[in-house]
């Protein structure tokens, strides 16, 4: 029928635990993607999230509150974000009248930030799966934070869970290092950055965290732990400062991969000249080394350099 909405619809489904940079980075996409042409519409789901800072087009705190659940059946913040979750799975039909009228929009759906919703919990999972069947077609963009790969543990810990999600979503996933300005706050990363965002081998991972006495005692558990995330080798990861357009675009060029957006000649002009007039020069996708260069302080010494001098 002429002048028909498009059936088929894409956006990303924004996840990852609490202070990773989810609503932030809806903010930053949604403008990227408004100034290269796309109509945008960003989905709220969840609702502990208030003072939003952009313009919300369905906000699921109009359907179920956090603070009116908790108060009336006495539960705590992650339990009744769970059940929130809940409720919106029992009234999908309330989102998809939402959503219906918003069809030919790009959607960004900002997720609650509670990591058993990704990696055990159902009903995030159901939601997508029936958003699939609406024929939406999205990715799961995993943001954590970058400042986890200065710390062998935490790391090891951040690929566990990136690999869980991936699992239990059940989406074409990308996996995002945020806050790369931030990278070096808390500490010197120990090797390159691209054997953190392509997860290289992780023996050499093991070795460094053997140098710590209290981690030398969980020697064959870190072992077990990496076996696994090789096994799968399915977990890798883009650097991301959302105040930086040419890494906005990379994300954005991983994302249009996994869920099949084809955008048009018009849209690629606008992000030439967006890009030529942010950089001075055509555009093109900088290389992890040069990323690194970016946002990495130079030395002399690896810290495992340092440490053997120890």
């Amino acid at each position: 029928m002429a002048g028909a909405a498009p059936t088929t619809a894409f956006g990303q489904a924004v996840i990852g635990p609490p202070g990773s940079g989810k609503t932030t980075y809806c903010l930053g996409m949604s403008e990227f993607l408004r100034a290269l042409g796309r109509r945008v519409a960003v989905v709220n789901l969840d609702p502990a999230n208030e003072g939003l800072p952009y313009e919300c087009a369905v906000n699921v705190g109009e359907l179920v509150g956090l603070g009116d659940v908790m108060d009336a059946l006495q539960l705590g913040p992650n339990g009744g974000l769970l059940y929130c979750m809940e409720y919106l799975e029992a009234n999908l039909d309330w989102l998809r009248d939402k959503l219906d009228p918003l069809r030919g929009h790009y959607f960004l759906f900002d997720c609650p930030g509670q990591v058993e919703l990704c990696t055990h919990h159902g009903a995030l999972r159901s939601i997508f799966s029936q958003m699939a069947k609406w024929d939406l077609r999205l990715t799961a963009v995993h943001l954590v934070d970058s400042h986890y790969c200065t710390d062998p543990a935490k790391f090891i810990s951040v690929l566990c869970t990136s690999l869980a999600t991936m699992l239990h979503v059940e989406l074409p996933h990308v996996n995002l290092l945020s806050k790369m300005d931030l990278i070096e706050h808390y500490g010197k990363l120990a090797f390159n950055l691209d054997y953190y965002t392509e997860v290289l081998d992780l023996s050499y991972l093991l070795d460094h965290l053997a140098s710590d006495p209290f981690f030398r005692h969980y020697r064959q558990l870190n072992e077990k732990l990496v076996q696994l995330i090789e096994d799968y080798s399915l977990v890798s990861f883009i650097p991301l400062n959302i105040q930086d357009k040419e890494s906005i675009q990379r994300v954005l060029q991983a994302v249009d991969k996994a869920n099949g957006y084809c955008f048009g000649v018009q849209e690629q002009r606008n992000l030439e000249a967006m890009m030529s007039a942010a950089m001075g020069t055509d555009f093109h996708f900088s290389s992890t080394l040069g990323i690194q260069e970016k946002y990495l302080a130079p030395s002399d010494q690896s810290v495992e350099q340092e440490a053997m001098q120890l």
